[in-house]
């Protein structure tokens, strides 16, 4: 078996998954980043499959771009432009070539969170 990176996003001023989220995932190198997936959450909050999947896995140092600006804007959280969330981005490293890497979201207008899941 081999490892993979699965995500999702939580409004948590609402309570409800977020849908509509474009992420962006990106391999980060030495002062470079290469984009890698992208993708949408569906009604559930989460991508319909994983954002690195088993065949293209390799552990390394990443950063998910979630962009929640159009959300905010349409669940009517945004408040006045500019936005204080607009583009969130996570940069994390997977070492365990084997294993599943789970990073979550918890958005809200004006905070997040995230932790590795399961």
């Amino acid at each position: 078996m081999s490892g993979y990176l699965t995500t999702h996003v939580l409004d948590t001023a609402r309570g409800c998954p977020a849908e509509g989220i474009e992420i962006a995932l990106y391999k980060v190198s030495t002062g470079a980043r290469e984009k890698v997936a992208q993708t949408v959450t569906n009604s559930d909050g989460r991508t319909d499959s994983p954002i690195l999947p088993a065949e293209r896995f390799a552990t390394g140092s990443y950063e998910l771009v979630f962009f929640c600006g159009d959300y905010l804007r349409a669940t009517g959280q945004a408040g006045e432009d500019p936005l204080f969330l607009d583009e969130v981005p996570i940069r994390f490293g997977m070492s365990e070539a084997e294993s599943h890497y789970h990073v979550p979201l918890l958005l809200s207008p004006y905070g997040y969170s995230t932790y590795r899941g399961s």
